[in-house]
């Protein structure tokens, strides 16, 4: 069952492919206006690579959060999805999993292309990856909490934001950090903990609190 739905989830932004590429053109675009912005000088694009890439990323993946839910509540397959034997829970961690396949996944791919454009070389571009693929998970589930609680009420994208961006400031700031830490040659075995916490915590918490939300949303 979970098999089938992840397979239609994917089949449906499949369908929608401006709707998914419009998050990578956007990180693509955002990131490459800096060196332009700052200036072309390699020391200064190196140092503030981490925290650009990473506000980026975020500012990204907040794009399409909103959408997790609405489309199928407005047509009624949300109620469905919800009728016993399915599990609000399940479909929870589905929806996160799809959206993360869609928006999470081509950040991954193209963040080590735009690293080079600030000049990393390849083991801060690793830690960059490392750091993208603990944190963009971590934004998929927040995201889809935000996207259920925030369900069916006028102005949603803007809560969304409102709710995702404070919950996201630790990532971002453990991600950013820890290509610094390279940098500066030292340990990057913290930053990388704790955002490995925050995304296993995230992970067991969020699923269970956007299943509970949507239920409120539909009852």
């Amino acid at each position: 069952m979970t098999g089938l739905l992840l397979k239609r989830e994917l089949r449906l932004a499949l369908r929608r492919p401006a709707q998914a590429l419009l998050p990578l053109v956007f990180f693509v675009v955002a990131a490459s206006l800096f060196p332009l912005g700052v200036g072309p000088e390699p020391q200064r694009l190196r140092e503030m690579a981490g925290g650009v890439l990473w506000v980026c990323a975020l500012l990204a993946a907040l794009l399409s959060l909103h959408t997790l839910f609405e489309a199928d509540a407005q047509d009624g397959t949300l109620d469905q999805l919800l009728m016993p034997p399915h599990s609000a829970l399940r479909l929870a961690v589905v929806k996160a999993l799809a959206h993360w396949c869609g928006h999470g996944l081509p950040l991954l791919v193209v963040a080590p292309l735009l690293g080079l454009m600030f000049g990393l070389p390849a083991a801060e571009l690793g830690v960059l990856e490392l750091t993208l693929l603990l944190g963009t998970p971590l934004l998929s589930l927040l995201g889809g909490l935000a996207a259920a609680l925030t369900l069916g009420l006028r102005h949603g994208a803007l809560l969304n934001l409102l709710i995702v961006l404070p919950l996201a400031v630790p990532a971002l700031i453990f991600g950013s950090g820890a290509l610094a830490a390279q940098q500066a040659g030292q340990s990057l075995d913290g930053h990388l903990s704790l955002l490995t916490a925050l995304l296993l915590f995230t992970g067991l918490v969020a699923p269970a609190a956007t299943a509970a939300a949507l239920r409120i949303a539909l009852s």
